[in-house]
């Protein structure tokens, strides 16, 4: 592809959350010191809410990597199972033997057992569940039952929830008033800035091995901030394919034009201005309306006056 036109080692814009081309800008870094504050307290759960693109996986990888030695961590990366299946899962995670074949009641039992024989080996254990909008009523609710495994003086084991918004709409709801109440650590990761935007690029140039003159100019980068409203994955999309235009072209200097042509070329992108533009127009015919609709009181009243 574009590697040795620009000198690459690896590709720099990558849709995989690879923990290599982390970045610290300030939301990433906060949501981490939230959960390492939170995971050292012994919280039973937490919660990161974050859009879709906005690096909750990475994250999520992030910490798997750097958690301190002492946690034990079971890891589901796609939660979408019933109750069952979560325990089995969580189960498995765990080192519990034979867990496929258990009855709900020794399973749990085992999980249970597991979780005290960790604790009295001085390890914490912690359940990270990616993508926790998508599980099923029941499953929130089997979850909030395991918080209730726990010592006079400790909970045997923590949750950490990474999910879309739509899991808080789900909180709100009467039913889980009690799932709601325990969780104590919450973060929302917001969309990067346009200074965010411009090192998050050159950072990522940079980790693949780059080494020349920058390629992409601020302004540049103020505009690929305006067009992926600051969300990394869009941001890697439309590098992606800006450097795959520059190679095609036999250029070394990122454009406007190459811009252009990536957000044309980007559906999710295209998406969200047509209706930002549907909006604009809306918001617009109701103020032109209203202009009218004040002028002509104010006229036929200044008439009537007359």
């Amino acid at each position: 592809m574009y590697l040795y036109h620009f000198g690459l080692s690896e590709l720099p814009f990558t849709l995989t959350p690879n923990t290599n081309f982390f970045l610290g800008v300030t939301p990433h870094n906060e949501a981490l010191a939230v959960l390492m504050t939170a995971l050292k307290t012994g919280e039973g759960f937490i919660k990161v809410i974050g859009e879709v693109g906005t690096g909750k996986t990475l994250l999520c990888r992030k910490l798997l990597n750097e958690i301190p030695e002492h946690f034990v961590t079971a890891y589901i990366p796609n939660p979408y199972l019933n109750p069952d299946e979560l325990r089995r899962a969580v189960a498995l995670e765990l080192g519990v033997k034979q867990a496929q074949r258990m009855n709900t009641q020794l399973l749990t039992q085992r999980i249970q057992s597991r979780l005290l024989e960790l604790h009295g080996q001085g390890r914490s254990v912690v359940l990270i569940l990616d993508e926790a909008q998508a599980l099923p009523d029941e499953s929130l609710e089997a979850l909030r039952l395991f918080t209730n495994l726990e010592t006079e003086t400790r909970k045997l084991l923590q949750v950490v929830l990474f999910a879309q918004p739509e899991l808080d709409t789900r909180l709100n709801e009467n039913n889980f008033r009690q799932l709601h109440q325990r969780i104590t650590f919450s973060y929302t990761l917001r969309a990067m800035n346009e200074a965010e935007v411009n090192h998050y690029i050159q950072h990522r140039m940079q980790v693949a091995g780059y080494k020349g003159a920058s390629l992409f100019s601020k302004s540049l980068c103020k505009k690929i901030t305006k067009a992926s409203q600051g969300i990394p994955r869009l941001v890697n999309i439309l590098c992606h394919k800006m450097l795959m235009l520059s190679y095609g072209q036999g250029h070394y200097q990122m454009s406007v034009q190459q811009l252009k042509v990536a957000i044309k070329d980007t559906e999710s992108i295209n998406r969200s201005s047509s209706h930002f533009f549907r909006f604009s127009m809306i918001l617009s015919f109701i103020l032109c309306v209203s202009v009218l609709l004040v002028a002509g009181f104010s006229y036929y009243g200044w008439d009537m006056k007359l």
